[in-house]
């Protein structure tokens, strides 16, 4: 952590340091992950023209170099071939010759979501003495 003390464990990041003195670390991640609520609390959009409760109006992305699932609360996925479809026109979700790679993907998402779920807590531990902080 920059100022000398302990990275907190909700925070899942990496220094960036190693790219300004050696270039890419070969271990570095290979896939972006990430998660938008696209609910509009003022206005009801999009939920209203997409009949979504707020409560279902969010997604979780995964994508590599090669393709970006993206995977809805209450919407059907998407699917893109980023190589043969770089603006993602074309999803291939629905296609049967995708279907495996589309269900790895999704376990891909879902294993990072279980590993990254709200980790506010996570520290923490109940015991007599009240909460107490864990050690790694």
């Amino acid at each position: 952590m920059a100022g000398g003390g302990e990275t907190p464990r909700a925070c899942d990041g990496r220094s960036l340091l190693p790219f300004l003195a050696e270039g890419k670390p070969s271990d570095w991640r290979t896939e972006l992950h990430y998660e938008f609520d696209f609910r509009d609390v003022f206005y009801d959009q999009p939920q209203n023209s997409v009949q979504l409760s707020q409560d279902d109006c969010s997604l979780c992305v995964i994508e590599d170099e090669n393709y970006k699932y993206v995977h809805f609360a209450a919407l059907p996925p998407l699917f893109f071939d980023l190589k043969a479809d770089p603006h993602e026109f074309n999803n291939l979700a629905g296609d049967p010759a995708y279907a495996a790679l589309v269900r790895d993907y999704a376990q891909k998402a879902l294993s990072w979501r279980l590993s990254h779920a709200d980790r506010t807590l996570t520290h923490y531990r109940s015991s007599p003495q009240g909460l107490t902080t864990r050690n790694h």
